[in-house]
Formats: structure tokens, C-alpha cells, sequence
């Protein structure tokens, strides 16, 4: 039986709520573009894993260099750094390692590709969350290009990973071809396929993940912005779709099918 099988009962006629993200795994990375990418919702969804004592990394494109108008870009990249480090503390994610592409000017292709599998044949993940790669977000939101691009490239390299014979001069660095990338899934997209559920302490471990980034957040709107009402009211949005009172929505692509393929 596939994971991906429908268990969406009778709901008088309405739609069927959007199934769970299957949870049967042990290892996962957050691949994203700038510090704070992740913080925008996944982080809760990290916050439930670990706390089931799944080991979870996170591999960040830049640095945010450019993130901060009034901040010179190299200190704003050692700030960022900072921030994001101690956000993924708040939700129990140690390594955090950053591939230092130039921020607002990532481009896809093959060294970008290559940079990501490097990251996954070291750290074996068996599930990858990344952000949209789509033009449009949900709501209708355009997306930035930094995220379409790593978006697009962490799917790409999920394959790449498996396949010896591209990028072979990673077999020089002790490398090994990994193919144990099942789903790879993306947050903020306008069609999602599942959901996780973050009610209650993934949700508060999330807020506190995003407060990590006091600096760079202080910046955005004319009153500021506040981490709490902005992830409480979008996780209960979603929440519905899901059956549950919080929850964060993904668009999953399966790698690994689980059970016979279709013409079977």
C-alpha cells in the first residue's frame, strides 16, 4: 500500500481533509535560501519531529547578506548566521550548515545542484523540506527568486544524490551515491497535498524559533513585525484543511514509491 493512499473518511459531502505527512522515518533536512526561510512555518513541523526524536539538519543556500537595508552585508551575514542558529536550537536542530551562494543573486544549475547533494550524501535524509519553487505562492503571494531557485534545485538534487554518475567527483570526497530520499516537500505552495500537525508545543516552539530572528524581523513592516500572531493565525488557517486546530501544509513529491507501481 502506498503512503500517499487516501484515508480521508466521509465528510457529508464536503472535501476530504488532506491526509498526514507519513512520519515513518528517522532523518530529515530543511533546505532553504536565507536565514528565516524555515522559520516561516516549517520550524513548528521540525519542532513536532525532534521532540519524536527524529535528527533533523538544516542546510541554508546564503547567509542573508542582503537581507538588511541599513546593515552592511557583511555584518548582516554574521548576524543572520547567528540568528539562525539559535533558531533552530529552539526547535531542537543543531547542525545548520551554510553554503555561502550570494544572496538575492542564487543561481540554479549544476554547482548549486552539486553544493546540495553534497550536503544530502553526507547527512542521508530520508525527507527534504524545502519552500515553493512555484512563481506564485498561496494566497497568491509572488515568490522571491532566491526561494524558487533552491526550491527547484533541492528537488532536483534529491535524484542527483542517488545517481553515481553524476557529480562523480563526490565519490573523491568519500561520497557514496544516496537514494534514500523518499518525499521531498514544499511549504507555501497553492495546491499542498498534506499536512503536519503543530498544534500546541510545536507551535509555540516555532514561535520561539522565529523571535530568534529579532534583528532581521525588526525591519520588516512600518510597526514591526511579531512572530506570535502572524504563525498562530497561519497555522489555524490551515488547520482545516488538515482536521486539526493548527497545522502547516505541504505539496510532497515522492521519490521512493511505497507499494506497486501504478499499472500493476
Amino acid at each position: 500500500m502506498s503512503s500517499f493512499e487516501d484515508t480521508g473518511g466521509d465528510t457529508g459531502g464536503g472535501p476530504a481533509p488532506l491526509p498526514p505527512l507519513p512520519e515513518d522515518w528517522q532523518r530529515g533536512m530543511a533546505i532553504a535560501a536565507h536565514p528565516d526561510d524555515i522559520e516561516y512555518g516549517t520550524a513548528s513541523a521540525v519542532a513536532r519531529w525532534t521532540a519524536q526524536g527524529k535528527s533533523f539538519s538544516y542546510l541554508l543556500a546564503t547567509r542573508g547578506e542582503a537581507g538588511i537595508d541599513g546593515m552592511h552585508p557583511e555584518q548582516a551575514g554574521t548576524l543572520r548566521e547567528a540568528e539562525e542558529r539559535a533558531g533552530a536550537r529552539a526547535v531542537g536542530v543543531d547542525v545548520v550548515e551554510f553554503l555561502d551562494h550570494r544572496d538575492g543573486v542564487v543561481e540554479y544549475g549544476p554547482a548549486l545542484r552539486r553544493d546540495i547533494v553534497r550536503a544530502i550524501r553526507r547527512h542521508q535524509p530520508e525527507v527534504i523540506v524545502s519552500g515553493a519553487f512555484t512563481v506564485r505562492m498561496i494566497g497568491g503571494l509572488t515568490n522571491q527568486a532566491d526561494h524558487r531557485v533552491v526550491g527547484l534545485a533541492a528537488l532536483d538534487a534529491a535524484r542527483d544524490a542517488g545517481n553515481r554518475w553524476i557529480f562523480p567527483e563526490l565519490a573523491d570526497e568519500g561520497l557514496e551515491p544516496w537514494g534514500g530520499v523518499r518525499l521531498v516537500c514544499f511549504a507555501g505552495t497553492a495546491e499542498p497535498t498534506h499536512g503536519v500537525d503543530v498544534t500546541g508545543d510545536p507551535l509555540e516552539r516555532g514561535i520561539a524559533s522565529l523571535a530568534a530572528h529579532a534583528e532581521y524581523t525588526k525591519g520588516l513592516g512600518a510597526n514591526g513585525f511579531e512572530p506570535r500572531p502572524f504563525l498562530t493565525w497561519a497555522a489555524r488557517t490551515a488547520g482545516p484543511a488538515l482536521g486539526v486546530e493548527a497545522a502547516l501544509l505541504l505539496d510532497v513529491h515522492e521519490l521512493l514509491p511505497q507499494g506497486p507501481p501504478p499499472w500493476v
